[in-house]
């Protein structure tokens, strides 16, 4: 008998609705852009997964094998009552903090993803493996649906893992750290996911590697514009262009098209031309410091607790803990 519980905040209309939004503005703009959250249909998810697994792409080995190493240490000094967790996806790594817990502690874990079939997956598997921890899944964007969190049960860990706090520009960036501040008492704790800042080239050749992978990935958020909004593009006219920006310490995601491109959008009576070397801005994929991540999560409400990193310093799983609000 199923047992988790799923909320759902978003459907399919609803991101479509959000999709023609955000591709009427983004072509409007110069450089023209697209929002990351776009590559991820079920072709994105696998090339994603397969990006994971390129000799190129440290952050998701680096950032599992922290986890792997600190996972008991910090579920038995944190002895969460309450974990959520945003942009979850199938909750690969947060399986290893749950198999860690300290026995007898009730847990509830709250996943939130836009996919409402990962979170099933999840829910599922997880009711198999681990059927003491109970589900409250929520279909959602964490940028939108955090106040869909039920309340605490205890003491409260949220988790965002992959640097995909990096995928966001600053003013969203500290909006978003500030609901999450917003979810959390005394206590309480953050973990989140950080790239950091090292030598150019290992940067670039994580986003540029040898099979062509990222490339295909980049290409496909034009494929799923294309399904969606019934759009013309044509994603293998575009070149795939990533690049590190150091004085924004942030690699940057570009299509660039070599030749003139004249696309429709027909769900918003759209026409779109490209010009020769111009270029669509897909993904923002900023880099970080101790002292801009301090700084990052001070704003915010936060401060830093611990600073976990790798012998080599690639990646880094920070603790924060909410700064004692002002009178």
């Amino acid at each position: 008998m199923r047992r988790y519980r799923l909320e759902i905040h978003t459907d399919a209309h609803a991101r479509l609705k959000t999709m023609a939004e955000d591709v009427f503005r983004g072509f409007a703009e110069r450089p023209r852009r697209l929002p990351p959250k776009y590559f991820y249909d079920a072709e994105g998810s696998r090339l994603f997964d397969e990006i994971t697994r390129l000799p190129e792409y440290y952050p998701t080995r680096v950032e599992a094998a922290l986890i792997d190493t600190l996972a008991s240490t910090l579920m038995r000094s944190l002895r969460p009552a309450d974990i959520v967790e945003l942009g979850s996806g199938f909750s690969t790594k947060t399986r290893r903090l749950l198999a860690a817990r300290a026995g007898g502690v009730p847990l509830r874990y709250t996943p939130i993803d836009v996919d409402e079939a990962a979170l099933r997956a999840a829910a599922e598997q997880l009711e198999r493996e681990m059927p003491d921890v109970e589900v409250h899944a929520v279909v959602g964007d964490f940028e939108r649906h955090l106040v869909h969190v039920p309340s605490p049960r205890g003491r409260r860990l949220v988790l965002f893992l992959g640097s995909t706090i990096g995928n966001l520009d600053p003013p969203e960036r500290h909006g978003l750290l500030t609901q999450i501040r917003d979810l959390l008492q005394s206590g309480d704790r953050l973990l989140l996911g950080v790239d950091l800042v090292k030598a150019v080239a290992t940067l670039e050749a994580a986003y540029n590697d040898a099979a062509g992978v990222t490339a295909r990935f980049n290409r496909n958020i034009l494929h799923v514009v294309n399904r969606g909004l019934g759009a013309t593009f044509q994603p293998e006219a575009f070149r795939h262009h990533a690049f590190y920006n150091g004085p924004a310490s942030r690699i940057e995601m570009h299509l660039v098209a070599d030749a003139v491109q004249t696309a429709r959008v027909r769900s918003l009576d759209l026409t779109v031309r490209m010009e020769p070397g111009e270029s669509l801005w897909t993904e923002s994929s900023y880099k970080f410091t101790p002292d801009s991540t301090r700084a990052m999560l001070e704003e915010a409400g936060f401060h830093l607790d611990a600073w976990h990193t790798d012998a080599r310093a690639q990646f880094a799983l920070v603790l924060a803990a909410p700064a004692p609000r002002r009178a």
